[in-house]
């Protein structure tokens, strides 16, 4: 409790920003900017945990130096047991309290509040490779389901025995960036495929990106910088698909990135939702150089630049999910696989707050 008094010089000039932006919110001058008024809910947002558990702490500090001067002062032996139990007990809570306020004061990463687009690929493997990506992608959406958030795929490309060869979708909700983000990387299977007749174990590959998508306000994107194609959608879905020029790709001249979208059969759905991934894509090459940055830095995050890192094995025969990063495993794997992932995410977490501390020290 040593430097309570810091943290609490912290907190009263963080509590005094965040009346400031209170009161700013109701200000009609800021009300009729936009992009201002997104900005500023957004850092009120993000101080209110801060601002509720230091006035806890404040209470908690205030109620630990009352019990001291009872225990000095007070004559009655029975207040006196009271204030030592009072003391013994926030003697224990209050590091608790201050790590949580320490963790709260290092700015959060401005990407983690953000939806997030999640790019599943086959890699080494061939067609085993491709089922896997299938398998990979039914646990995300039974996570994602979960957890409430939504799940809209953009785009598809099967694999020839099941599965996929890519997948692209759009994940919203609360705060899906900042728990997805740890999924980046390469996942690695080691089972006998189905199309093997041998039965021998094979190692096979798929890779997951996850990217914040970039909201309305993040990237600015001229018209004229866009050649936009309208094509027949084609893939699953029936005839009705094949017959409509839904499909839409867009081409960003600028930089070259192409997009396209044809889940949709309504061509200005498509077009809204390419749209949408071209501007995260392009926001996503700024914020590259951040993320190959604190992927030095962290072992929790792999640079999405960086698609060799292998971040998970899954060991069908032995049941059991590793995941490289932190040496944690399990072995349920079946239950993993139908979405059970939070338990994982939680570690990683917990070990890049870890890492986090350290930085701010």
């Amino acid at each position: 409790m040593s430097d309570s008094n810091s943290l609490i010089e912290k907190i009263d000039g963080l509590k005094i920003k965040y009346q400031e932006i209170e009161k700013q919110l109701s200000d009609p001058d800021v009300m009729g900017d936009m992009k201002k008024f997104v900005q500023l809910n957004k850092d009120y947002k993000e101080l209110e945990p801060i601002v509720k558990a230091g006035e806890k702490y404040k209470k908690m500090v205030l109620d630990y130096d009352n019990a001291k001067d009872l225990m000095v002062n007070e004559k009655d032996d029975e207040l006196k047991e009271m204030a030592r139990e009072e003391i013994a007990l926030l003697e224990e809570e209050l590091p608790k309290m201050e790590e949580e306020i320490k963790l709260l004061l290092i700015p959060a990463d401005p990407e983690d509040g953000k939806n997030a687009i999640v790019e599943i690929r086959g890699g080494s493997g061939g067609d085993e490779a491709a089922i896997f990506a299938g398998d990979l992608f039914r646990m995300y959406s039974k996570f994602i389901e979960k957890r409430g958030w939504k799940l809209e795929v953009t785009s598809q490309a099967a694999g020839t025995a099941g599965g996929y060869k890519e997948i692209i979708c759009t994940v919203s909700g609360e705060g899906v960036y900042g728990i997805l983000k740890y999924e980046s990387g390469v996942h690695r299977v080691q089972r006998v495929p189905q199309t093997e007749t041998q039965g021998r174990v094979h190692t096979s590959a798929a890779s997951v990106v996850v990217l914040p998508e970039a909201g309305e306000f993040d990237v600015e994107l001229n018209e004229k910088d866009i050649r936009k194609d309208i094509f027949c959608a084609s893939g699953p879905g029936g005839q009705g698909v094949n017959t409509t020029y839904s499909a839409i790709r867009l081409t960003h001249i600028p930089t070259g990135i192409v997009v396209q979208c044809q889940d949709e059969r309504n061509q200005l759905k498509n077009y809204e939702k390419a749209l949408n991934e071209l501007r995260t894509r392009l926001y996503n090459m700024e914020y590259q150089k951040y993320l190959d940055n604190l992927s030095s830095k962290r072992k929790t995050m792999v640079s999405t630049g960086d698609r060799s890192a292998k971040i998970r094995t899954y060991n069908y025969p032995q049941s059991r999910v590793t995941d490289h990063r932190i040496n944690w495993s399990t072995h349920n794997l079946p239950v993993f696989m139908d979405g059970e992932i939070q338990e994982v995410i939680d570690q990683l977490q917990i070990a890049e707050n870890a890492e986090r501390l350290k930085e701010a020290e």
